[in-house]
This record gives structure tokens, sequence and C-alpha cells, in this order.
């Protein structure tokens, strides 16, 4: 089934800049592939509404995404544009289904302000993530942290203020912002495991919106979908969201095998178990979930 090409898909996206950006490169991509015009429906959600306690105490996982489900669900919006980093570990929430991942953006992590190498002993870093302050500590013992919530503008602004050193965001953020320019330095995969789904877009829309789904399969990058389901399902079999210290970050070689690493940390970053698998199927993220638990990550889970 194929809507009238005169009826706007409306798209519900957080109001911040960041996921502005995205949602109008996600309506540009629709309106050339389908000749649609789109209209965005901006709505605040709970972890923009309370930015004065960490994520993990205002419900951890999905604070980014439930009022904008909710508008889709409701009938308020056709489709969600999400960061798919901030999407429950979960397959689905009920009546939506993730229809779509455009192609995806640099997964990386970055420092703003001073490069990791050029930080003095001791020195402050800015960051709301423990997956991120789990892993500099463990490459740098000696660094001091501090927290750190806003949108990416007020990140990267926080590293010129006289406490902080340097901010930890990430690649795609700074870039969708226009702030690239800003990054001291970039951290290779090798170096900073990323969050799950970093740098990629997800795009949920109604489980029985048949014209919607086949509107947004049109922009789908079948590659970056097997990336992030690979690292959806390595999340999911842990069972966690972003309030744990663990990252996960697939890729596709030339044979077109998904090559996943990933790690589980300490909460003090003293202790991380790291490892990688490759296979065919999504489902090796999960292999190397059960893998890691059974080396040891289960010890160091809160």
């Amino acid at each position: 089934m194929t809507a009238p090409r005169t009826v706007p898909l409306r798209v519900a996206t957080r109001g911040s800049e960041q996921a502005r950006a995205q949602a109008g490169h996600v309506a540009e991509r629709l309106t050339a592939a389908t000749g649609r015009p789109v209209e965005l429906v901006l709505i605040e959600t709970t972890g923009d509404r309370v930015r004065d306690r960490p994520i993990w105490e205002i419900g951890g996982q999905g604070v980014f995404t439930k009022e904008v489900q909710n508008a889709v669900i409701e009938g308020r919006a056709d489709i969600a544009v999400h960061s798919a980093k901030d999407l429950p570990s979960s397959w689905t929430t009920e009546g939506l289904v993730l229809a779509s991942v455009p192609e995806r953006a640099d997964p990386r992590d970055a420092l703003a302000g001073v490069a990791l190498a050029a930080l003095a002993p001791g020195a402050t870093i800015a960051t709301g993530s423990t997956r991120r302050r789990t892993q500099l500590a463990h490459l740098r013992p000696d660094l001091q942290f501090v927290g750190l919530r806003g949108n990416i503008p007020t990140r990267i602004a926080r590293a010129d203020a006289p406490d902080v050193d340097a901010v930890v965001v990430a690649v795609a953020g700074a870039t969708w912002v226009g702030l690239a320019d800003r990054l001291a330095d970039v951290f290779e995969v090798s170096t900073m495991v990323p969050q799950v789904g970093q740098g990629a877009l997800a795009i949920e829309c109604r489980a029985d919106d048949a014209a919607t789904r086949e509107a947004v399969a049109a922009i789908e990058h079948a590659a970056s979908r097997r990336r992030v389901d690979a690292e959806r399902a390595f999340l999911a079999h842990l069972g966690g969201g972003c309030e744990l210290p663990v990252g996960a970050h697939a890729t596709i070689d030339g044979h077109g095998r998904l090559h996943v690493v990933a790690l589980i940390a300490s909460a003090d970053g003293r202790e991380v178990v790291r490892g990688a698998a490759e296979g065919d199927d999504p489902s090796v993220g999960a292999s190397l979930a059960a893998r890691l638990l059974a080396d040891g990550g289960h010890l160091l889970q809160p």
C-alpha cells in the first residue's frame, strides 16, 4: 500500500539541535525517495526536562525515546527518529517496529578541549557516561571525573570551564551540530569501544502502518542495519541499558561477515573484560555477550 504523494509524513523527534538536524536529514532522504512532504513534530522528553540528574537516576535508557514513541503510538506522528544509542535494548516497543536504519555516521568517541596525551596528571574530564569514564580510567588511572549533562553545544562549551580540562562527546553528535572542529582527539574503536548504536539513526513506525513502513524502507542501509542489530543483540543479552559500563561495535568485512568487538567493565574501570567474535548473523552479538559474561563479566556488573 502506497500513500498519496501529497500526504505529508509526520516525523516525531526531540527538539534539541542535534535531534532536529538528524530528523531533518531523514526528512530530506524520505522526500527524495518517496516524493512526499515531511513535517517535524517536536517532542519534549523526560531526559530533556530533567537535566540536573544523571540519566541512570531518572530511568536510564529510554528517557529520550518514550515520549517520542508515544506520539507515534497515539497517532500524532507517523514515524519516530531516534539516535539508535538511545533505544532500549529490547527489540521492540509494543505496537511499533524498528523499520529503518539509514547509513551510519562516525561511531567513535572524542575529547573536546585537550587531547588525551596532552592532559596533565590528575586532569579533570567531564562525562555523564559510565562506559566512557571506565575506559578512560583504565587508560589513565590518574584522571578525575565530573558529571556532564545537556545538549552537545552545552557539553562542548564545558571544555572551556576552568574546572574541566576536557569533555567526552560522540563524533557524530558534534558533527550533526557543526562543532566537529572543537574535537581535540578522536578515539579509535580499539582504544574506546563505542556505545551500542552510536552514530546510527533508528526510525520506528506503527507495526500496522504498511504505507509508512514502505516509505521508510526506501532509506534503509542494509549494512548499517546489520551492524546495529548485532550490537543491540549484545546489549539485549546483557539485559542492560546505557547506565552499564559496556560497549559494542560491529563492522562488516569484504565477505559480508560481521565482526563485533565488545567490553564489560567494572564501575571504577580497573577491571575490563574484552572480546571479539565474527559470524554471518547479527545474533553473533548475543553469543559474544554470553562469552564475556562467562569469562568474568558477570562479576563486574552492579
